[in-house]
């Protein structure tokens, strides 16, 4: 059986610029954390003084940081925290919410609080780092990586978004081909690359040490809107255009600047960067396994 941890010490920062929080959100915190006997120092971010915010709720030493934000702010939280720093809950107060997501599933961000209080665990995750950037769930590198924001837009149900973002990334495809080198050894060209973290790979056991590297090789437009296609509704990697393999570190280059997303937030990436992976980034509060991640 898991030992759970002891937490007695709280803190919590909200950030209401992330597109998924408000004020309102502190005192539903407190009342959570109230009916289970405990209390925290919560502080409300507008945005400019988030980073601010993390650092001294990190500084102040707690069992527990609570972060109620965006994908960004989640991913800040869990550098400044480090392997070594607080326990960290990053729920879902953002538009995209991939890393909430893969931990603690779709749903509401009080129902998995209220879960990891009365039944957390501990549970330590890697990530990776492309071009000094960090992400914990997924990076998409190339003209694909334009598709996930239109992604979003059709689950919200905003249609006419979806087709605007539609639009645009079909603008881009085939507009640069990349190249790549994997662990030093395979190379090649693609449209695209994706990098998945073991919190979202299907095709790695979740404890191994490694990145799923996912290369999107589109040969010809209807590929291309068929792997766009699959992105709206369906899992891309399961089309025959996609090859998933084990990755640890890997070079990628273009002709110009490469569209990217990480962790859900949209990048601009330089010509040459590199990705590796990083086997210990932070801890997390999630639900046990039977029952999580």
């Amino acid at each position: 059986m898991v030992e759970r941890p002891q937490i007695s010490r709280i803190e919590v920062v909200i950030n209401t610029a992330s597109g998924g929080a408000t004020p309102a959100a502190a005192e539903e915190v407190r009342a959570i954390l109230n009916k289970r006997g405990l209390s925290a120092n919560i502080q409300v971010a507008g945005g400019a003084d988030v980073a601010e915010l993390l650092q001294a709720a990190i500084d102040a030493r707690p069992d527990l940081l609570i972060v109620l934000a965006g994908d960004g702010t989640a991913r800040s939280a869990a550098e400044l925290a480090g392997p070594d720093g607080p326990l960290l809950a990053p729920l879902a107060g953002g538009t995209m919410n991939m890393l909430p997501h893969a931990v603690y599933g779709a749903v509401p961000w009080p129902e998995a609080l209220a879960e990891v209080l009365d039944r957390g665990v501990e549970k330590r995750i890697g990530g990776g780092r492309i071009d000094g950037r960090s992400f914990l769930v997924a990076a998409i590198v190339g003209a694909p990586a334009l598709w996930a924001p239109a992604r979003e837009a059709v689950r919200e149900g905003k249609l006419g978004l979806a087709m605007a973002r539609v639009r645009r990334a079909w603008g881009r495809a085939f507009s640069g081909r990349l190249r790549y080198s994997i662990d030093g050894g395979l190379r090649g060209k693609a449209e695209a690359l994706a990098f998945l973290c073991p919190l979202a790979s299907k095709a790695l056991d979740d404890r191994e040490q490694a990145l799923e590297a996912a290369v999107i090789d589109a040969r010809n437009v209807a590929e291309a809107a068929r792997i766009g296609f699959n992105a709206l509704i369906d899992d891309w990697r399961k089309d025959p255009a996609v090859k998933a393999l084990a990755c640890r570190e890997a070079r990628i280059w273009a002709a110009g600047r490469v569209p990217g997303v990480l962790d859900g937030e949209p990048v601009w990436l330089p010509a040459k960067a590199s990705v590796d992976w990083r086997p210990n980034v932070a801890r997390l509060l999630a639900p046990p396994e039977e029952h999580g991640i």
